[in-house]
């Protein structure tokens, strides 16, 4: 029996499942022997016997599950071709939220809403839903296995679907709280837990644009599920009708993209509690479409499917870029989106400064921790002279409970009622710090030749600082739901 080879193209795979997906959909073909599919190049390569099946049949099996098939015609053509249409989509988008952004900062008393981390989370759950219609085409079989037991018996599912949402997201849950703690134990400094969130930021960006596939050479940065989870987790499946089970052993499988990327960002949090809670909001947003996916199915076509999964990869992005900035806030490198964009625009609106007294030698300076952040958020201190920080913690939230000051090795919670913090700044220039979040910024004025009683140069100098705009942090709920 001689067989027949061939190489195509089967373009539209957003994460590295769809090679699972793809493999087992053709080699359940009759006729066909063997199945290689390889993400990255989007390259599949097929073996199967000419008198048994076809390559427009397969090309067919293939295109049922959402990707387009087409054979390689220039053998030159590789993984490292740029996506130029989804490029100019994205310049586009970002172009036009520019251009509004300034619109809005010159506008007279409009300023645009802050990312706060309630904000975040609705983020998340909408990915989560979006990111359900890829939970139907990869784990939908696991739900069938326990819907088909039902079906024989003449009984009715729901009970069943509800055992394995909470199965499922208790499994997330958990998980999530052990990337959390991880990033606890690992990521032990601010410096550290920033270049943390940096990474994790970094790593949703690119699933965001692997997801828009706009750079397929990218597609090479991937993290697969050990053999041996993938092979323990398909056996006890297989094993068990147990929806409660079944939705327990779908939080090992990270293969999932969008999953990999959560317990990152899970982990960059540092936190076992927020680790918990990141996922658990991304879990409860894949379970509408996955526990309803039959009726879904039923009127949403792959190609929908692909499309929606590709608008989510936008929202992907923008998660980055939160996790990103707050990481670079994080490190104290003043790198962070809020003082670049102002120090190009120069926006000085609503500086908070300080008063500084110079008692027994020290620079006295006094700070008000409330639940808009803290009150004044900027001081001029002179170079080489001890500081008196006199901290007033008066409405303490999830928040503002806790400061870091990364350049001056400075890390430690809010106490309500006064506490002296001490330190000697040696050294001029700019010390920025922030919540142990990144989300509520302040800053440190170094000068080596400053009269700190002449009101008229501290205040030139805090002009010339640009304005950083904090994170919601509660408002009049005095609570932001950071879990810390």
């Amino acid at each position: 029996m001689k067989l027949n080879e061939v190489k195509f193209k089967a373009k539209g795979m957003h994460c590295i499942s769809c090679e699972t997906l793809i493999e087992k959909a053709v080699n359940g073909i009759d006729g066909v022997k063997n199945t290689k599919v390889d993400y990255a190049t989007e390259i599949c390569e097929v073996s199967f016997d000419p008198d048994k099946v076809n390559i427009v049949e397969i090309f067919k099996v293939i295109e049922g599950k959402g990707y387009d098939c087409s054979l390689i015609e220039d053998k030159k053509s590789n993984c490292y071709n740029i996506n130029v249409k989804s490029i100019g989509i994205i310049f586009g988008i970002i172009g036009i939220l520019v251009i509004g952004y300034f619109i809005f900062r010159l506008a007279d008393g409009i300023a645009l809403p802050e990312i706060s981390q309630n904000m975040s989370y609705g983020l998340l759950f909408i990915v989560g839903l979006l990111t359900g219609f890829h939970c139907v085409s990869m784990c939908g079989g696991f739900v069938v296995s326990y819907t088909t037991k039902h079906a024989q018996e003449g009984t009715k599912a729901h009970k069943s679907h509800f055992m394995y949402g909470l199965g499922k997201t208790i499994s997330y849950t958990v998980i999530g709280a052990a990337f959390g703690l991880l990033g606890s134990i690992i990521i032990f400094t601010p410096l550290m837990r920033g270049v943390a969130g940096v990474i994790a930021g970094l790593f949703l960006i690119i699933f965001g644009l692997n997801m828009l596939n706009v750079f397929p050479w990218l597609r090479k940065i991937r993290i697969k599920t050990p053999e041996f989870v993938s092979k323990f987790v398909g056996k006890e499946t297989r094993k068990h009708s147990n929806p409660l089970i079944i939705g327990l052993l779908n939080g090992l499988m990270i293969a999932c993209g969008p999953l990999q990327a959560i317990y990152i960002m899970a982990a960059g949090t540092g936190s076992m509690i927020e680790g918990a809670k990141l996922l658990f909001v991304f879990a409860l947003g894949t379970l509408p479409v996955m526990l309803g996916f039959g009726f879904v199915t039923s009127f949403i076509s792959k190609k929908a499917t692909h499309k929606i999964l590709k608008a989510s990869g936008a929202i992907v992005i923008v998660l980055g870029l939160v996790m990103l900035n707050r990481g670079l806030v994080l490190t104290g490198s003043g790198f962070d989106a809020s003082t670049l964009f102002n120090s190009v625009s120069g926006n000085q609106e609503d500086i908070t400064g300080n008063v500084v007294a110079i008692e027994n030698g020290y620079q006295i300076i006094r700070m008000e921790v409330n639940r808009y952040g803290w009150e004044p958020d900027k001081f001029v201190l002179k170079e080489d002279v001890p500081v008196k920080w006199i901290i007033n913690g008066k409405e303490i939230n999830g928040c503002n409970n806790a400061i870091q000051v990364p350049k001056l090795g400075l890390n430690f919670d809010i106490k309500r009622g006064e506490q002296i913090i001490e330190f000697t700044p040696d050294k001029e220039g700019v010390i920025p710090w922030s919540c142990w979040m990144g989300m509520i910024p302040g800053t440190f004025i170094v000068k080596k030749n400053i009269n700190l009683n002449n009101a008229e140069d501290i205040q030139k100098e805090l002009d010339a600082v640009p304005q950083q705009r904090s994170g919601s942090c509660g408002g009049g709920s005095g609570g932001c739901g950071c879990g810390r």
